[in-house]
């Protein structure tokens, strides 16, 4: 966190809060008819932040935010940063003996204060001017930055209650931007069935064939280049802004070690979603779990990684029951969400054949991680063990990458467990029997024996 950007979010957001305070008592004192110093709202001076160098000032004016979408930010952003102000909403209606439904709002869970809405949003900008409250719902349309950005939204209200009753919530990324000044890192949660994933290593621990490299190197360079290609040479105007990559190949192959190295050497998050996870019995409950994730990469520079994709792209049919057209249904918002999503989509699956081959088309780069050959098992073989352990049998190490076929991902469980043995003998010599001991277990796993 940089304390100075900490500092400056700070020092702009306490006066902007302040001259919300200001506008709403305004509003109270006008609604109510009692003696103000403004005739409107709008008459209440707002700060200047032309060169203010918060990134909250940098937002609002990037946006060329209006009086009122600024007033409108600052109600969402209020119950985290000052929720006392919001109190002026609990005064009671002498004639009915309840809040003011004016006023909207709503009582949180844990939250002991007031909960703006659309509707307060409304009272404070409009009052009972019906023209002004027309206007205003486009705040919260599907075409305003508010909501094209992630920056807040509208919550659905219940079936059948008024659209502007849903709670309007500042997005858990622009508080982060606003308050530590940092992006946010959602972790996995039934709001986020995502997580983040990375690595410590670098391209010098990925053993790949020249052909996988190949197709690596060819995200690579999309990462690298991608954005001149597509501003500086014109291309923009005839290709989608993200590329999609499928990794097929047997497990323990590399294809989720290469797509943190992706990230890693590009500076950017890699966020993994296992779609066994996310699809849901439930019909329409698959496309809103997989909404949640894309709602929030849309503009973040995220990779996203989807694991186990044959859990649902296997499931396209033909269609012959009600049951196969909503499973088709989930494909196809899938593959619509991944065309439209202007980052790096990397779908991996161990059975490429349970794919439909239609989709090939969907995809820029198709990459298959093989298990690797004799000379690349060799290279994994001395990558796996420990720096400070010595081989019983140098030369022994060789003869196991000829004769055993292995994934670098069962390498490093043979790994372990020869290593883990030696440490409890209290030595630093990896016996040669550990390591076929090893082996025997790994191929065990999957029903097979040693020769």
């Amino acid at each position: 966190m940089d304390i100075n950007t900490t500092s400056a979010n700070a020092a702009i957001l306490t006066r902007e809060m302040a001259w919300l305070a200001e506008v709403m008592d305004t509003r109270m004192k006008l609604f109510h008819g009692q003696d103000c110093h403004y005739t409107s709202i709008s008459e209440v001076p707002a700060p200047d932040l032309s060169g203010d160098l918060s990134l909250y000032s940098k937002v609002v004016r990037h946006y060329r935010m209006t009086l009122s979408e600024r007033i409108t930010l600052l109600l969402a952003l209020a119950p985290h940063l000052q929720p006392h102000l919001l109190d002026i909403f609990f005064i009671r209606n002498a004639d009915y003996d309840r809040g003011f439904t004016e006023f909207g709002g709503i009582k949180g869970q844990n939250h002991g204060g007031f909960l703006p809405t659309g509707e307060t949003v409304a009272f404070i900008l409009a009052a009972d001017n019906l023209e002004k409250r027309f206007v205003l719902l486009d705040l919260f349309g599907e075409d305003h930055f508010f909501r094209k950005f992630n920056i807040l939204t509208l919550e659905h209200p219940h079936a059948g209650e008024p659209f502007l009753s849903g709670m309007i919530q500042i997005s858990a990324e622009y508080l982060s931007y606003f308050t530590k000044g940092v992006s946010h890192q959602p972790d996995f949660s039934i709001r986020f069935p995502a997580k983040r994933i990375h690595t410590e290593m670098d391209w010098s621990g990925l053993v790949l064939d020249d052909n996988t490299l190949q197709g690596v190197q060819e995200i690579r360079d999309w990462l690298q280049f991608g954005d001149t290609l597509l501003n500086e040479w014109g291309m923009s105007k005839k290709i989608k802004p993200g590329f999609r990559a499928l990794f097929h190949g047997p497990p323990g192959t590399g294809k989720t070690f290469t797509a943190t190295l992706l990230g890693k050497s590009s500076g950017l998050d890699v966020y993994r979603i296992d779609l066994s996870m996310v699809i849901s019995k439930y019909i329409g409950e698959t496309e809103k779990n997989l909404s949640k994730v894309f709602d929030q990469a849309e503009h973040k520079h995220w990779i996203l990684f989807f694991d186990e994709a044959d859990a649902l792209f296997g499931r396209r049919t033909q269609a012959a029951s009600s049951n196969d057209r909503y499973a088709n249904q989930e494909v196809s918002y899938l593959l619509q969400r991944m065309e439209d999503f202007p980052g790096v989509v990397i779908l991996a699956t161990n059975l490429k054949a349970n794919l439909d081959e239609a989709f090939s088309r969907r995809f820029q780069s198709m990459v298959y991680f093989p298990v690797p050959g004799p000379a690349e098992r060799l290279l994994l073989w001395r990558q796996s063990f420990p720096e400070n352990t010595v081989l019983e049998d140098e030369e022994g190490l060789t003869a196991i990458a000829e004769k055993y076929e292995m994934t670098g991902g069962a390498i490093i469980n043979v790994t372990r467990y020869a290593s883990l043995l030696t440490i409890k003998r209290g030595a630093n010599i990896i016996l040669h029997k550990d390591i076929l001991t090893g082996i025997r277990k790994e191929f065990g796993k999957e029903g097979k024996t040693m020769q």
